[in-house]
């Protein structure tokens, strides 16, 4: 079984693992949808967070997204 020895950026233990969740920016036309976005997260003390590299990353991708993005149709439901 491999270990996991990444640490916590925030309460300084060890354990952290990386996770691919989907982030969205903007709303109505200006929507953007950006899938496997890795978000580190601590099963010590719960924190999830980006590492400076994915921030610019998906900082470059929201600039420029006409050469990232492809069109495709949302659906949309309550949560209610």
């Amino acid at each position: 079984m491999k270990t996991n020895n990444n640490i916590c950026d925030m309460c300084g233990e060890k354990g952290v693992r990386i996770q691919k969740v989907t982030r969205t920016y903007g709303k109505g036309s200006r929507l953007l949808v950006i899938e496997h976005v890795p978000v580190m997260v601590c099963p010590n003390c719960g924190e999830s967070y980006m590492t400076a590299d994915v921030v610019h990353s998906l900082e470059r991708i929201k600039l420029h997204r006409q050469g990232f993005a492809k069109t495709r149709p949302v659906a949309v439901a309550s949560f209610a």
